[in-house]
């Protein structure tokens, strides 16, 4: 029994230890422009709080105009490829769903109008 307990306990650890060195993609383009110079923090910040607000189509230009700066590091541009990438998913997500709704919406329709 306690060895049971043993040795979920070191799963246990060890996956949140893996789930923590992730993060978001968000963050982690915070965190490879925490030391950068004033106007591309300044970017790199506006393009996350973009994504957090919801509001992908800015966020997309934002990161957009901050991909083709020749002054980013290997891992700020890692970061920021990663950040469009989760960015463009987001948006995929959301016009399925949009369509999703007006497919329903239309056979709703439909139906109405052939009572």
């Amino acid at each position: 029994m306690n060895k049971a307990i043993g040795i979920l306990s070191i799963v246990l650890i060890a996956s949140a230890a893996l789930i923590g060195c992730g993060g978001s993609p968000a963050s982690k383009v915070e965190s490879s422009f925490a030391s950068a110079e004033p106007s591309l923090k300044e970017s790199a910040q506006k393009a996350v709080d973009a994504v957090k607000a919801g509001n992908y189509a800015g966020a997309a230009a934002q990161l957009q105009a901050l991909a083709g700066n020749a002054k980013l590091t290997p891992d700020q541009q890692q970061a920021i490829k990663d950040l469009i990438a989760d960015v463009q998913k987001q948006i995929q997500e959301k016009a399925a769903k949009a369509m999703e709704g007006a497919q329903k919406a239309m056979g709703d329709l439909q139906k109405k109008l052939s009572k």
